[in-house]
């Protein structure tokens, strides 16, 4: 597993899985969602704050393979990477390994924005800082 900018630890609940025993193709996008939101607020962007200001953080695009599929009980570490793209754009590289072997389960690119109560594209002072701040992230072959 490569060295994230922000790393999470998930457990694998029964009520996410279908009826095969497997996890749910849609509750991944809610694991790495979660991720994406606790990678903010660690760094001191509030996703809840912004929105009550009038701020949206959106998702414009997202790209998924899925690789392998988890099981209730499975431990799990979603891996998060985010780089701006562009002057209004940003983009988190998320991956998620089983643990503790480490197998890969799931990638994703993720493009998103904010914007304003009129739907306007807009940067956020915290958003350019937080973005500012981040090493940049190793080349990664999808």
């Amino acid at each position: 597993m490569k060295n994230y900018q922000f790393k999470l630890e998930f457990e694998v609940r029964d009520y996410e899985c279908d009826l095969a025993g497997m996890v749910n193709n849609a509750s991944y996008l809610n694991y790495i969602e979660h991720a994406r939101h606790q990678f903010l607020k660690r760094k001191g962007v509030d996703f809840a704050g912004l929105a009550k200001s009038g701020i949206y953080l959106v998702v414009l695009r997202m790209e998924v393979d899925y690789l392998y599929s988890l099981r209730s009980g499975d431990r799990f570490i979603v891996g998060t990477d985010a780089e701006r793209v562009s002057r209004l754009r940003f983009g988190f590289r998320q991956d998620i390994y089983h643990t503790p072997d480490e197998k890969p389960v799931l990638k994703a690119n993720v493009i998103g924005a904010a914007v304003n109560e009129k739907g306007k594209p807009t940067l956020p002072k915290e958003l350019e800082e937080f973005f500012g701040s981040l090493r940049t992230p190793s080349p990664q072959k999808r």
